[in-house]
């Protein structure tokens, strides 16, 4: 017992102490699309423009929100900077089958993946949604956001913007 423990406190701390200017990148996850085709994440690209990944949930009002508000400048994101966006739902089994409804009823234009056994939310260490991750051209995790505010959309569009343009990003929340 005290050596899992130990090892426990040691995995935590391994992500205490990781410099916030390490490249992180895009794991290999396995999620289902709307459709039930198994897609693997590595395949996730946008051709060197950037990608937004939101994690969400059916159940989660923020997140909804988010992601409603996005979807009413979305066009305009697309035609001025390329962005990509990518909701990954974190429904489980039992709630999964709600997602494509209240997608198709939104008539959001994102591509909208299923992570019903939360790999993906595992693999990038997101604890709770809505979480947003920003992504280079290069596949390089380079912003994220956790939670939802009426007009932190705006700060993500600053941010996909600065990026469209090359520029680099100095901060992550």
């Amino acid at each position: 017992m005290k050596k899992l423990t130990l090892l426990s406190i040691l995995i935590i701390a391994s992500f205490a102490f990781t410099s916030p200017n390490e490249t992180r990148t895009i794991p290999s996850v396995n999620l289902k699309n709307l459709e039930g085709k198994t897609v693997n994440t590595s395949s996730f690209n946008n051709d060197g423009k950037p990608m937004i990944i939101n994690f969400w949930a059916t159940w989660c009002s923020p997140c909804k929100r988010e992601l409603n508000n996005i979807a009413d400048v979305y066009e305009d994101w697309v035609e001025e900077t390329g962005v990509k966006l990518i909701a990954i739902s974190i429904d489980d089994a039992r709630n999964s089958g709600k997602v494509a409804p209240y997608v198709n009823g939104k008539g959001w234009e994102y591509e909208v993946y299923i992570d019903s056994n939360q790999d993906f939310k595992r693999a990038l260490n997101v604890n709770n949604v809505p979480h947003t991750f920003l992504v280079n051209g290069k596949g390089e995790i380079v912003w994220q956001h956790n939670s939802y505010s009426e007009g932190d959309e705006d700060e993500l569009y600053e941010a996909v913007k600065k990026l469209a343009a090359g520029e680099e990003l100095n901060s992550k929340k």
